[in-house]
């Protein structure tokens, strides 16, 4: 019997991107409609897309278990498992014209992320594993660009930045930081402090299928679907600089990140 992996995925792929799609879209409709206040707003953002995506999910795939930010119950599981953020970075989409928020669709199994896709509705651009990117050629004589936290940049991010001789370039959702790196507009993506398996699961799988490498700060493989949700740090860059990023994080990594 085949594992899940090894199964033909080709409609999750596609039906993950549709659906982060559409959901970006509602959210779209809602922003550009009359609110209330920004926090009204991204409240209603969140339960606006969690409930579109949770009822297809549903319909579309009834024997699989679905884990959203915004559900009651943070469901796990090694076999297929649904995990979405249905809107990736409220903060950014409360403050109307930010770009950088998005909607993130993923199944997982086997510990894996294997399908995922990232809706960047207000830049009109959905990242998919269905059609994943093709990595813009690298440029060794252009300094690199990390992305990191516009509130929260961990110090280990501004040593990655001194030793590949990068910039560092602030950014909203984890969703927008990952994809920028997919599109070719950053070089890397380092994160400590912790995060939830919601927040990076479809735009690793989306990461992993044009050639990025991901992992842990000190290199071990992403896992999702543990009982436990948080994962505490994770980074994604171009595979031309994974070595010597790995160096120093690998060499400053802490158990508590």
């Amino acid at each position: 019997m085949a594992t899940v992996e090894q199964e033909d995925l080709t409609a999750e792929h596609r039906d993950a991107a549709a659906l982060a799609t559409m959901a970006g879209q509602a959210l779209l409709e809602l922003r550009a409609g009359p609110s209330g206040t920004p926090r009204d707003i991204g409240a209603a953002g969140d339960r606006l897309a969690h409930q579109l995506l949770v009822r297809e999910l549903n319909r579309l795939y009834p024997d699989d278990d679905v884990r959203s930010e915004e559900g009651l119950e943070h469901i796990s599981g090694s076999g297929r498992l649904w995990i979405i953020d249905p809107l990736d970075g409220t903060r950014e989409f409360r403050q109307l014209g930010r770009p950088d928020w998005a909607v993130h669709v993923a199944l997982a199994a086997g510990g894996r992320a294997v399908v995922g896709a990232v809706a960047l509705p207000a830049i009109d651009v959905t990242l998919s594993t269905a059609a994943p990117p093709e990595l813009a050629p690298f440029e060794p004589d252009v300094p690199p660009r990390v992305v990191v936290s516009r509130s929260r940049p961990p110090e280990v991010a501004y040593e990655v930045a001194e030793a590949i001789g990068g910039v560092m370039i602030p950014m909203g959702s984890a969703g927008a930081k990952i994809g920028a790196v997919i599109m070719g507009l950053a070089d890397a993506y380092i994160h400590a402090g912790g995060q939830y398996e919601w927040d990076s699961c479809a735009p690793v799988a989306v990461a992993e299928a044009c050639g990025l490498h991901a992992s842990r700060l000190n290199g071990e493989p992403l896992r999702y679907g543990a009982r436990d949700a948080w994962l505490p740090d994770l980074m994604v860059c171009r595979p031309e600089l994974a070595e010597v990023v790995l160096r120093v994080t690998r060499r400053d990594f802490r158990p508590y990140y």
